[in-house]
């Protein structure tokens, strides 16, 4: 049986939830049975429903192969309290769903869990401070501006690449970035990158932007060991007798080392400890409020490589002692099942299925009782025991170009001669709103004044050439032709700044007559 992928978005557990409730009220086989000397038309038993439904869910690639059949039981359950399904009797409400021969139906119509009503969100990207961004807490009223205070000389300097010359540079030192303007980029760039992963519209759709903490984002990118475990500042937050007992499952000696106190069962009560403390959490470890999240990341596990990227981010969003806790524990399950000196912590259970039973549930879990939650958390438990090393490590190209983006915050910028901060500064003015009339006024003649003088000091430099100031003022006359239109309204007011010079009478070739007034001399003749 093939079915579609639902893939990265909002409510996917609930759009799963109504995919599987419609496919198996569809798709099971009906037919009849006898119960105590009485027959039922289109029913089915328990055992029945259990075996088909199994069938589905492991065919099934949003959940895939590792579903087993406790799970079904348990998803089979849910069925029943929630009206999916119903016994011949009509009774319905209750957990009591056991895999027997007891007889079942569904009711006349089965209402789908509708969607949950969020406010509307803004599709705007995810905005982080910029070079010229006010500090946080400043009002954009009255603010103080250097008045324009501009002569000829400081628009020569402005507009001198216009005319040819390329001014030197200023570095100017922009304000100090904050603490809280780093942890703003921090999140503020995280959480657009998992935005363009996922290819929604807005993160708001699975979490609550307000409760991802940017603390938590920077400590579990730099608070970490040469291993690249979370460090904590307060150890007490994992009990030392549960870390030891972790290590000692993880490193399982040989049974030729006599320092480790061994007894029959010893493993499986040391297995059972660490069950124990992890499924007394009060929440999670990939906490309630990220449970849409992750879940929709596993709508991109066709796409291995996208959802490794996906679920690193995610693991960032952590608290710090979260994170540490999965880590360790996602260590240990890998080794445990890796190592085949292990005895079995189970009878009649593979090691690898003991694993993600046990722990499955206090990785990932929903406050909602009735979403697929157990097979969710068996499907991501299980893509993290294939692929935790690189899914728990720190993202590299996004810590890389978080890096970059501060550091180019706090770089110097590179500002031209007749800038503002070239201005000279009086005393402090303040923003003041004008009306259209005047802006277009401002905005048409502003400027002219100013272009007008620097044509002048142009045409009246007398320390430039003929050839540089022709040169200049045609430049000028390219990058503001109204201007120098206006200077210079005919061709013939042009040409009296440059007048032709008069031409020089050709002189006489005097040293044809030397002696003009010498009589005529006989020469010798060359004849002999």
């Amino acid at each position: 049986m093939e079915h579609r992928i639902v893939g990265p978005g909002p409510y996917r557990a609930t759009k799963l939830w109504n995919e599987t409730v419609e496919l198996f009220r569809t798709r099971m086989p009906l037919r009849k049975h006898r119960c105590r000397f009485k027959s039922y038309e289109r029913c089915f038993t328990a055992a029945e429903a259990v075996d088909w439904l199994h069938d589905l869910l492991r065919c099934n690639q949003n959940f895939g192969p590792e579903v087993t059949r406790k799970q079904t039981v348990q998803l089979l359950k849910k069925f029943l309290k929630n009206h999916v399904i119903e016994d011949i009797k009509g009774k319905w409400g209750q957990e009591d769903f056991e895999d027997n021969g007891h007889l079942y139906r569904f009711p006349p119509s089965s209402p789908l869990k509708p969607y949950p009503k969020r406010p509307p969100y803004q599709k705007d990207a995810i905005k982080f401070p910029e070079w010229n961004d006010s500090p946080p807490g400043v009002s954009q009223e009255n603010i103080p501006v250097r008045p324009l205070v501009m002569n000829s000389e400081m628009w020569y300097k402005r507009h001198s690449i216009a005319i040819g010359e390329v001014p030197a540079c200023r570095l100017v030192y922009r304000r100090q970035l904050t603490e809280a303007n780093v942890e703003e980029i921090w999140k503020s760039m995280t959480l657009s990158h998992l935005q363009k992963i996922l290819g929604l519209d807005s993160l708001e759709e699975v979490l609550d932007i307000k409760l991802v903490k940017s603390k938590f984002i920077i400590h579990n990118v730099y608070s970490v060991s040469q291993q690249g475990v979370v460090i904590l500042d307060d150890k007490s937050k994992l009990p030392h007798w549960v870390l030891s007992a972790m290590k000692c499952l993880a490193n399982w000696p040989n049974c030729s080392d006599l320092k480790q106190p061994m007894y029959v069962g010893f493993e499986k009560d040391v297995f059972k400890t660490i069950a124990d403390y992890y499924g007394h959490l009060k929440e999670p470890l990939l906490t309630f409020h990220l449970f849409d999240a992750f879940v929709s990341v596993l709508g991109l596990l066709q796409e291995e490589k996208m959802a490794i990227e996906a679920f690193q981010i995610c693991c960032l969003l952590l608290p710090p002692e979260n994170r540490r806790k999965l880590q360790l524990l996602m260590k240990m399950m890998t080794r445990i099942c890796s190592n085949k000196e292990m005895p079995p912590l189970c009878d009649g259970l593979g090691t690898r299925t003991l694993m993600i039973q046990t722990f499955s549930r206090c990785i990932l879990c929903s406050k909602d009782e009735v979403d697929l939650d157990e097979l969710l958390a068996a499907r991501l438990v299980t893509f993290l025991m294939d692929n935790y090393q690189d899914i728990l490590k720190v993202p590299l190209a996004l810590q890389t170009s978080i890096e970059e983006r501060v550091a180019h915050l706090r770089r110097v910028q590179i500002k031209y001669p007749g800038a503002d901060m070239d201005i000279t500064l009086s005393a402090p003015s303040f923003c003041r709103q004008i009306s259209p009339e005047e802006f277009e006024y401002q905005r048409a003649y502003g400027s002219q004044e100013p272009l007008a003088a620097l044509l002048e000091e142009v045409i009246t430099d007398a320390k430039l050439s003929r050839k540089e100031k022709k040169k200049k003022l045609k430049q000028f006359q390219k990058s503001y032709p109204e201007v120098y239109q206006e200077r210079f309204p005919t061709p013939e007011s042009e040409a009296l700044l440059f007048p032709e010079k008069p031409k020089p009478k050709p002189q006489m070739l005097m040293w044809a007559l030397k002696n003009p007034f010498q009589p005529f001399q006989r020469t010798r003749s060359f004849r002999m």
